[in-house]
């Protein structure tokens, strides 16, 4: 990700994290997707001087070292925001989420940079997750130029 979409993106999303009313601690999601955004989020929230802390979720346990889930400085009872990317069916929020509950933490809902408008938000909150995007892909084709 570029530092413009870094710098743009950690604001952005922090502001939609604090207009939600969820109270997070913590913000992360299914790597690789989701990593960036967690960590501008972190890194904006760090500046504004109410830090958030930032983790990734494995799509695997590793055979070796840790053989975590969940890697960074997630704590259990965290009360988290599921970070992603794009939102297309709702599956890699939705396996984050399963990852995150079974270390003991409370997903808060899920905010995505964009709902690709594919059904995954409904899938999000068909189980029980409070959903916000950025944007949606209708609104980013409506403001692309006519060919």
């Amino acid at each position: 990700m570029s530092p413009d979409g870094l710098s743009l993106i950690g604001p952005l999303g922090l502001q939609a994290l604090r207009s939600s009313g969820w109270g997070v601690e913590a913000v992360g999601g299914l790597t690789l997707g989701a990593d960036p955004v967690s960590y501008a989020i972190a890194y904006a929230s760090a500046i504004a001087g109410t830090p958030l802390r930032a983790f990734t979720v494995r799509k695997e346990a590793k055979v070796y070292g840790t053989g975590r889930l969940i890697e960074g400085p997630f704590r259990e009872g965290d009360r988290v925001a599921v970070i992603e990317d794009v939102i297309t069916t709702g599956g890699s929020a939705l396996r984050a989420v399963d990852a995150i509950r079974a270390a003991g933490g409370v997903v808060a809902g899920v905010l995505a940079l964009v709902d690709r408008e594919e059904g995954g938000r409904e899938a999000l909150v068909g189980a029980g997750l409070p959903v916000l995007a950025l944007a949606r892909a209708s609104d980013i084709v409506a403001r692309l130029p006519a060919a």
